[in-house]
């Protein structure tokens, strides 16, 4: 899938979120983080569509969704977006993988929205406070100023922070795949949009919960990931009844690049598991 294009399309209050589907057998999701979009699970959707039917979509603000001034962007927004389109698509229990944000959003939509899963991955994933890296909380604490920055200026932050992701390092085709959703005008305010409105109290208001999620859950984290450390992977696999943790050798917060043979191995085990 080299050429990654989503061709649906699915309307919200907010404007159209990009999604595609792909492969034949039981429906997985595949969620993305910030500041990232489907295109991370590229070869991993590849890959598990061989037995299963991959759903992937563009949060709303992200990738190929639609950008403007004004946009709730929030993990709130996406965890009730994703609700409506696992209604849309008629899925009723899918398994999900969810990586970085992804994550929170996934929780949110089954804790609080009704959203029902099979089983759920969360990789690398956004569940506990604090999170974001030093430019995401510099961001938050002064939205009005990024912006503003020369496109030149903003686009070799871009670079270095996307870069610093990857314990491996990404090759220059991958990163500026990565990057071209935040370029150009409207990418540059949403980029900075997603991470103003990156508020600790949405993954606050449902940690308390993870005690009670009933179903399985394996965690997968990057033992080089310096975003979201492994100690959070420890935290949140502790926080959830019979969870099972699988480390992600030599890997960065993006495990899909650093270590694909190893997450793609641990989701397929995962995913084959009877209850």
């Amino acid at each position: 899938m080299n050429n990654w294009t989503l061709t649906q399309g699915y309307e919200t209050r907010d404007g159209i979120v990009r999604w595609d589907r792909f492969g034949a057998g039981p429906p997985v999701v595949l969620l993305h983080g910030t500041p990232f979009s489907s295109y991370v699970w590229r070869d991993v959707a590849a890959a598990l569509a061989a037995d299963h039917e991959v759903y992937v979509w563009d949060m709303l603000g992200y990738g190929a969704s639609d950008k403007h001034a004004g946009q709730d962007v929030s993990l709130g927004a996406q965890a009730l977006i994703f609700a409506e389109l696992l209604s849309h698509w008629g899925l009723q229990r899918p398994a999900v993988v969810a990586h970085d944000f992804g994550g929170a959003v996934a929780l949110r939509a089954h804790l609080l929205h009704e959203a029902n899963y099979e089983r759920l991955a969360l990789v690398d994933a956004v569940a506990h406070a604090p999170w974001g890296t030093g430019l995401f909380r510099l961001v938050r604490e002064n939205p009005d100023v990024f912006p503003q920055l020369p496109a030149e200026v903003h686009e070799g932050a871009l670079r270095a922070y996307v870069g610093t992701a990857s314990h491996r390092g990404l090759a220059d085709g991958t990163l500026s795949a990565y990057l071209a959703p935040w370029l150009g005008d409207e990418g540059q305010a949403a980029f900075y949009r997603q991470m103003a409105q990156g508020d600790e109290s949405y993954t606050n208001d449902i940690q308390d919960s993870y005690g009670g999620l009933d179903l399985p859950v394996l965690v997968c984290w990057g033992t080089c990931d310096t975003w979201l450390p492994p100690e959070k992977g420890d935290q949140l696999a502790a926080a959830i009844p019979d969870a099972r943790i699988c480390w992600l050798r030599g890997a960065g917060h993006l495990v899909q690049e650093d270590a694909p043979t190893q997450l793609l191995s641990a989701l397929k085990e995962f995913l084959a598991n009877e209850r």
